[in-house]
């Protein structure tokens, strides 16, 4: 990966007309603000509840890095983008299912915005790569965004066409851009996974603490406080 990643993709997004305001126009939600529970934690937000869905390698470590972003309520491990109704995990990392393993995200888009949403999405891992994350390897890891609607479509295709024409990455992007379709929650233990078990499992001390370490100086000013 380029080091001018973050100038790169925080140029385009400046670039962009809409303000975070105006991508909250979205939500289908009404105005009143409210407190959520998701189970982990309790986010009070401004009433305006979008949702983005995206695949990016083990989502043991995705999970990790979007939950720390402030305006993010929940971040749940799943599957996505397959022809296997209710998925478990262990037909998913046979890699026969077509499902790739994915976060959903809930946010607030008053807080966060999908444009800084994308910019995590392709800070954090290598979207140059197909079908594998480092050691994972498998159409499970491959790179995609599965988009809710137009915008979200059209923000991810211009995006990825700019990084690739910058020179962000030394390869091409090969993130796949698709519809979204259904999104089948991952099995209770693969939730929360880091906090669970961030001193029993050596892959959260090797692989997913350097990843959300890297993800904290990167945006120190986005995370909840």
């Amino acid at each position: 990966m380029n080091g001018i990643l973050s100038f790169a993709f925080m140029a385009i997004v400046s670039s962009c007309g809409q303000s975070t305001r105006e991508a909250g126009q979205i939500a289908k939600d009404d105005d009143k603000s409210r407190t959520i529970n998701t189970g982990t934690m309790s986010t009070t937000t401004s009433g305006k509840i979008d949702t983005a869905t995206f695949a990016n390698g083990c989502f043991w470590c995705t999970e990790a890095i979007f939950e720390e972003l402030d305006g993010v309520i929940s971040a749940t491990s799943g599957y996505t983008g397959g022809k296997v109704i209710n998925p478990t995990y262990k037909q998913v990392t046979t890699g026969e299912t077509g499902h790739a393993e994915c976060l959903q995200i809930v946010y607030d888009p008053e807080k966060v915005s999908f444009d800084e949403l994308l910019a995590v999405f392709w800070e954090t891992h290598d979207p140059t790569t197909l079908n594998r994350q480092g050691a994972d390897v498998g159409t499970q890891y491959r790179s995609g965004i599965f988009f809710h609607n137009e915008e979200q479509k059209q923000k991810a295709e211009k995006y990825k066409a700019e990084l690739d024409k910058s020179g962000a990455f030394d390869n091409p992007i090969v993130t796949e851009i698709v519809p979204f379709t259904k999104f089948y929650e991952a099995e209770d233990y693969h939730q929360q996974y880091f906090e669970n078990n961030e001193n029993s499992n050596p892959y959260c001390k090797i692989v997913i603490r350097p990843k959300l370490d890297k993800f904290r100086k990167v945006f120190k000013d986005k995370l909840k406080k």
